[in-house]
């Protein structure tokens, strides 16, 4: 029954919207009818026939303005999807520029903080930033083991390819401080995180050993690049957990490595310039190298025992009596060939890379 009277609505429904239709066909299909059986005269048949067509011309005028209606409506629809479409491009449009003022907005901020931070592979990041195009480097730190690795080598390697000059301005423990060397190693010993924490396993003589190879280093560079490096060194007896490297933008902070946060001060900042002046300071009060002696000792491309032997007694930076030919071929081998960029500065086990 529902059912029945469900198609009922629909039918009247289709009845309502075409009335003239069915009025027209009804009276159409009636008077011929009529006509045919004599019920009607035929003259009453010919008078209803223009009422019938007019009824017919007026369903199908009605039908053509519902259709022009349609088709307005479709093309108002189409003009408002296609006013949408350009208001959502243009939107769209605007996205680019508004991420590039965020960018620029970010960039500003950092450059307004007087001190950021770095960690993990940032602070490495933020030491090859450093390095880019920089007319000289300051460091201040326990044996310049990453300075003698990576940061002379890729700043001596720029200076070399773009034709300009490099200074550097080196402070470091002293190696015939045996005590200083035998402190710096226990205070990192004490830092170590678990067992297998490398720093177990640094000791002062290790610690030695990673100070005359960075000097081995400055030497070995001195004689080769003489033309363009202006190098120094310095040593000091002052036991610090930190380390300063100092380009012509940058002054970065670190300790013990990638793992701990780093500072990072950029040029123009204050702090800036006071770091620079308190580095100036300490380098000028502590012990200098004189490196202006080393070409009396020429270095071969392959340094012997022999001439490093006789190259840091005229540095009057003896090595000490107990180091035999093995240790003094450690120095030479972490000189100029020590791969490992992650050095820590106190390890004398070059097999393990302990640094």
């Amino acid at each position: 029954m529902g059912r029945f009277s469900a198609q009922l609505r629909t039918d009247l429904e289709w009845i309502k919207s075409n009335a003239e239709s069915v009025v027209a066909v009804a009276l159409a299909v009636t008077m011929s009818v009529l006509g045919l059986v004599d019920v009607i005269p035929t003259d009453l048949v010919s008078k209803v026939i223009p009422l019938t067509l007019g009824v017919v011309a007026y369903a199908m005028l009605r039908d053509r303005w519902r259709q022009e209606s349609v088709n307005a409506e479709i093309r108002q629809t189409i003009t408002e999807v296609a006013g949408t479409l350009r208001d959502l491009h243009e939107r769209v449009a605007t996205l680019t520029p508004v991420e590039g003022v965020l960018e620029r907005t970010q960039r500003t901020l950092d450059d307004l903080a007087a001190v950021r931070f770095a960690v993990g592979t940032e602070v490495s990041e933020a030491l090859a930033k450093a390095r880019q195009g920089t007319e000289r480097w300051t460091f201040k730190g326990g044996t310049g083991a990453h300075t003698r690795v990576v940061t002379l080598p890729d700043c001596l390697k720029q200076a070399h390819h773009d034709g300009r000059d490099f200074h550097a301005r080196i402070e470091i423990l002293d190696p015939t401080d045996l005590d200083v060397c035998q402190r710096y190693a226990a205070l990192y010993r004490t830092l170590a995180e678990g067992e297998n924490d490398d720093a177990l396993t640094w000791t002062g003589k290790g610690t030695q050993i990673e100070l005359y190879a960075t000097i081995l280093a400055v030497c070995w560079y001195k004689q080769r690049l003489r033309q363009f490096l202006d190098i120094e060194i310095a040593l000091t007896s002052s036991v610090s957990m930190f380390r300063w490297d100092m380009s012509s933008r940058y002054l970065i902070v670190t300790q013990r490595g990638p793992r701990f946060p780093a500072m990072i001060v950029q040029r123009g900042q204050p702090y800036y310039d006071s770091w620079r002046t308190e580095l100036q300071t300490s380098f000028h009060e502590c012990r200098r190298v004189p490196i202006e002696r080393a070409p009396r000792v020429p270095l071969d491309q392959e340094p012997t025992v022999a001439e490093v032997r006789t190259l840091f007694e005229v540095l009057g930076l003896d090595i000490p009596d107990d180091y035999d030919d093995a240790d003094v071929q450690v120095i030479i081998e972490k000189a100029l060939r020590d791969s490992n960029p992650f050095l820590r500065g106190a390890g004398d086990n070059l097999a393990r890379g302990v640094a």
